[in-house]
């Protein structure tokens, strides 16, 4: 199986974690020389918080087990395209690598201009969009 496959599907199970307790299902793994460093899936209903996104929470979790803010030599799998507002923040951060499941035509951080990622961060978008997708569209399916 593809390596971005495999850490993708870790981030689908935060996600389907997320949408088990009523969050939006979107979920994230930072990955660091080959480890998992960080899994997190959207909190914002459980926390009362709008900013705790899946991929602020490994941000912070990855920040915080390698001890520093920079995240330049990891690697964020998330299962939905980020917000301008996870975006931002993976910049300051200086994140090496993002792979994105599913985009978000809507609310994502591509429709910005300039763009808003750190200019080193190399993107892969479209890794298991479909089941990524999948996953967002039930979920919606079920609470309308």
């Amino acid at each position: 199986m593809d390596l971005h496959e495999s850490y993708m599907r870790k981030a689908l199970e935060e996600a389907a974690q997320a949408a088990a307790e009523g969050e939006i299902p979107v979920g994230a793994v930072v990955v660091c020389r080959g480890k998992i460093i960080a899994r997190a899936h959207n909190q914002t209903e459980r926390l009362h918080d709008v900013t705790a996104h899946a991929e602020m929470l490994a941000v912070t979790m990855a920040a915080d087990y390698l001890g520093g803010k920079y995240l330049n030599e990891c690697t964020l799998y998330v299962t939905l395209e980020p917000c301008p507002m996870c975006a931002g923040a993976l910049a300051w951060a200086q994140l090496g690598a993002l792979v994105i499941g599913a985009p978000d035509p809507l609310r994502g951080y591509s429709r910005l201009v300039p763009p808003v990622l750190h200019p080193r961060t190399q993107v892969l978008t479209g890794i298991l969009a479909d089941p990524c997708l999948r996953l967002l569209k039930d979920f919606f399916t079920r609470k309308r």
